[in-house]
């Protein structure tokens, strides 16, 4: 890596939750941090907007590709730490990263492509299941959310 600026990453990402309406979440493994699961994240590259970052990192993680219609945002923000296992993919003197919650509700599961170079399985969970293996409380609490997401949506859907 160089020293560039542009060599860095920006300290904005998205969170993606993808569930389906009967309560699943898919979750990822992350390759090189095995047991560290979550949701679709990613990082702003260039200018684009939160939604089209969310859009493409949805395409690139799981093979999925949804119109920026189909994404839902929740209007979270959160802010946090950088974790130091990812701390050097930033600026030196960047510490924290502000993250923008997606989510893609989905009428069933659906088979996943991953990309070996940042995950290496992907799994289905109820949603309970799923927030407990979260490592990220953001990611945790997101899924959390889904409790009431998903009442009405069952209830449109009956």
């Amino acid at each position: 890596m160089t020293n560039s600026a542009t060599a860095y990453k920006q300290p904005f990402s998205v969170l993606v939750v993808i569930y389906t309406l009967a309560g699943d979440v898919l979750l990822l493994e992350r390759a090189r941090h095995p047991g560290f699961w979550q949701s679709v994240t990613g990082s702003r590259e260039g200018s684009e907007s939160a939604l089209a970052t969310a859009c493409r990192e949805v395409g690139e993680e799981t093979g999925l590709n949804y119109p920026p219609a189909a994404l839902q945002d929740w209007h979270i923000e959160n802010s946090f730490s950088l974790h130091p296992a990812w701390r050097h993919r930033y600026a030196p003197e960047v510490r924290h990263n502000t993250e923008q919650v997606f989510a893609l509700a989905l009428p069933e599961r659906l088979p996943i492509r991953i990309a070996p170079a940042e995950h290496r399985a992907s799994v289905w969970l109820p949603w309970r299941e799923a927030a407990e293996r979260c490592f990220s409380w953001s990611n945790r609490d997101a899924i959390l959310l889904l409790e009431k997401q998903l009442a009405p949506q069952r209830t449109q859907s009956t």
